[in-house]
């Protein structure tokens, strides 16, 4: 199958993830307007690549990711609390090679009401838990700005293995080049991996 074929077999327009926690459905441009209270606070951008505090900033940014989707690039969700039904942020599938079995989880962010609070980790399983289980990618991969402590214990935290960092990788808003530190789980370390989300319901 081709490439277009098979993310369109994965990703159809309805396609969604749940967990008791979140809900994780396809981006919309309509979601800018309640993306923008989540996204007012400079703070929330400090290890992304762009400042989406920005209202323009931000509105080109959801029209860069349904670009990728159109291209069968990144498969772009918008985050929902299912609790509350409020929004919450974004995440991505990107990078997604069908050939090779890998893909990678990134372009995330939440609001800061809503870090902290258990939706990252529910959202990072139905992520993984898709693609290892479903799409049966042979590698996940994630990256972060290697000075942003925080994600990385998180990463760590749910069993992602540090595999380096690459110098000068990314240019920051602030025009910082960023070194990025690369993290993987492999599909044969997923069933061990898996219950180190949620100890507690197993």
């Amino acid at each position: 199958m081709s490439n277009k074929s098979l993310y369109e077999q994965y990703f159809p327009q309805t396609f969604s993830l749940e967990t008791p926690r979140v809900i994780l459905r396809l981006l919309q441009p309509e979601d800018y307007e309640a993306f923008l209270p989540i996204a007012a606070s400079k703070d929330t951008w400090t290890w992304f690549t762009k400042d989406l505090s920005d209202p323009e900033e931000l509105r080109s940014w959801i029209y860069v990711a349904l670009e990728d989707r159109a291209a069968h690039k990144r498969m772009p969700f918008t985050v929902i609390d299912r609790d509350t039904h409020e929004i919450c942020g974004s995440t991505s599938f990107g990078n997604i090679s069908f050939y090779d079995s890998r893909l990678e989880i990134g372009w995330s962010w939440l609001g800061p009401d809503f870090q902290g609070t258990g939706v990252n980790r529910h959202a990072k399983f139905a992520l993984l838990s898709f693609a290892f289980e479903v799409m049966k990618m042979e590698r996940v991969e994630i990256k972060t700005d290697n000075l942003n402590e925080r994600a990385k214990a998180a990463l760590l935290k749910i069993g992602m293995i540090p595999e380096g960092v690459l110098r000068s990788h990314m240019l920051m808003h602030s025009n910082r080049r960023r070194d990025s530190i690369y993290y993987s789980l492999l599909r044969n370390e997923w069933a061990e991996r898996k219950f180190q989300f949620f100890p507690d319901m197993y």
